[in-house]
């Protein structure tokens, strides 16, 4: 007989089977959604007594875990395991163990339980970094319950479509709201990474060398095509103030894959490093990026926050960073699209601000008012959690100014502590978990505050990205000579860019 043992919990059905698999135990396992009574896609993360992860025969498998379409049959060798199911942010966590005997055929139904639905509420979810193959993808995307999916099909020397045809239309929509584009890129050498979205083919950058050409002259070639959005993939990247500085990106990776579902990638790789005694482990990285954010943000910049996991090169399943944008009762491509750039955006790994609202508007929006009036704000929100979350914060032109229990932010229904503005600004909310591996958090885009008909600029934001130039120029690793003179003209445009707003800059 197959021994298992669940917490009573969870609610899981159990059936012995007459058969028996003949080497070790057969075991059929099968996920349905509490709602719909319908097998589900799920993910799985199987592992046996060692830690180990199980890798099933032909499903769809990356790093940790695999992906079932509503039910699977697994043969596995005699002993115990523990399992994790899950299917995206939006439902919850099914977990347990069973034990496998050798000639043992059993099977299991465990129902999974949504408890948040962001569509019905107008905010559909998004990944901005997937390296998974595209005929997977479909799959991928119903298990993580994730509607936007870009899927990156050439990446500097690679390129799917070197000696494949591309499909005559490069969106594919399924499941009458998820769509999937299999011409996405990414250019990822010394600066740094950016993402290029719904271009109708790849930017020629096989050949390209670690600096030369520089990412700016293929960054100014995708902006010919009207279509293209472009990501910039994480916050510290080297080459990140001259991309801004060209004002040619469209959102940038608060969310990003150094922030992992089980441990942080603590570094940042080739990018500008942080102070570790200002951001000390284990969740320095992700407050570093979101240091650099909130900097480009005290310059006047209006850049949205994005998001993006790497599944496929790096640890996180699909939509473990996501981005939900506001799109109200209707999924259109085109138009997640556009409210992405408008800033209508929630960035999460974890808990789910839902609905967020400033004085009634989305983020992404400007309040206005004339020199030498005031504007009080009132933020509403409802939130969702899986794991504790202790405060909700308001950060107001960087800093937080308010810290908010959960306990008194229920007990005012769900209204945050009003926030006056004397002069221009912006304002976001976000809500960090107290994982003690991971930065887990959840992050309104901002909105933004315009008193006077001027944008808030920092003199200490600007002369941090002009002195980050200086610093980036000296690192180029080309010798005196043509190449090196064409990578430092964008830096050069960049240090004057910076120099500029430095020059205007209106507050401290």
């Amino acid at each position: 007989m197959l021994a298992v043992t669940v917490a009573q919990a969870l609610g899981m059905l159990f059936t012995p089977r007459a058969a028996a698999a003949a080497a070790g135990g057969e075991f059929e396992i099968r996920a349905i959604d509490e709602q719909t009574k319908q097998p589900i896609a799920v993910r799985v993360h199987l592992k046996d007594a060692q830690g180990k992860p199980v890798r099933p025969g032909k499903l769809p498998f990356w790093h940790d875990h695999f992906i079932m379409p509503g039910k699977a049959v697994l043969e596995l060798r005699p002993g115990r395991y523990t399992f994790e199911m899950e299917r995206g942010p939006e439902y919850r966590i099914r977990t347990g163990h069973f034990e496998i005997r050798r000639g043992d055929a059993d099977n299991r139904e465990l129902v999974m339980q949504r408890f948040v639905d962001m569509k019905e509420e107008g905010w559909w979810s998004g990944d901005l970094h997937i390296h998974r193959p595209p005929h997977e993808i479909e799959l991928v995307m119903l298990a993580e319950d994730l509607h936007i999916a870009p899927v990156i099909t050439w990446w500097n020397a690679n390129n799917a479509w070197s000696a494949a045809e591309p499909p005559a239309s490069l969106v594919t929509c399924f499941d009458q709201n998820r769509f999937y584009h299999v011409m996405t890129g990414e250019d990822e050498r010394a600066g740094g990474a950016l993402l290029y979205f719904n271009l109708s083919r790849p930017l020629p950058i096989a050949a390209a060398e670690k600096e030369f050409p520089s990412s700016c002259e293929y960054l100014a070639l995708a902006r010919k095509d009207p279509n293209v959005h472009v990501d910039v993939e994480k916050p510290f990247w080297w080459d990140m103030p001259a991309w801004i500085a060209s004002g040619q990106v469209d959102s940038i990776g608060l969310g990003n894959n150094h922030m992992q579902r089980d441990q942080m990638l603590d570094n940042e790789a080739w990018g500008k490093p942080r102070d570790r005694i200002a951001f000390p482990a284990p969740h320095g990285n992700g407050l570093w990026s979101q240091t650099i954010y909130y900097q480009l943000l005290d310059c006047g910049l209006r850049i949205p926050p994005s998001a993006g996991s790497a599944s496929g090169v790096l640890p996180n399943p699909v939509g473990y960073n996501r981005v939900y944008v506001h799109c109200g009762p209707t999924l259109n491509y085109d138009t997640w699209w556009k409210n992405l750039r408008a800033g209508q955006v929630v960035v999460t790994n974890g808990p789910l601000i839902r609905d967020p609202r400033l004085n009634g508007e989305l983020p992404g929006h400007v309040f206005r008012a004339e020199g030498g009036q005031t504007v009080q704000l009132q933020a509403t929100l409802n939130l969702s959690i899986r794991e504790s979350v202790d405060y909700l914060e308001i950060v107001k032109d960087g800093a937080v100014v308010h810290q908010v229990r959960l306990q008194d932010w229920a007990d005012s229904g769900g209204r945050l502590p009003p926030v006056e503005f004397d002069r221009s600004g912006w304002l976001l909310v976000r809500a960090v978990t107290g994982n003690p591996k991971t930065y887990r958090f959840a992050s309104t885009g901002p909105w933004y505050v315009e008193i006077g008909g001027q944008r808030r600029v920092s003199r200490q934001a600007a002369q941090f990205f002009f002195d980050w130039v200086y610093e980036r120029a000296r690192r180029i690793e080309l010798p005196v000579g043509e190449k090196r003179d064409a990578v430092l003209k964008y830096h050069r445009a960049a240090r004057d860019y910076w120099q500029k707003l430095l020059s205007e800059a209106n507050a401290e």
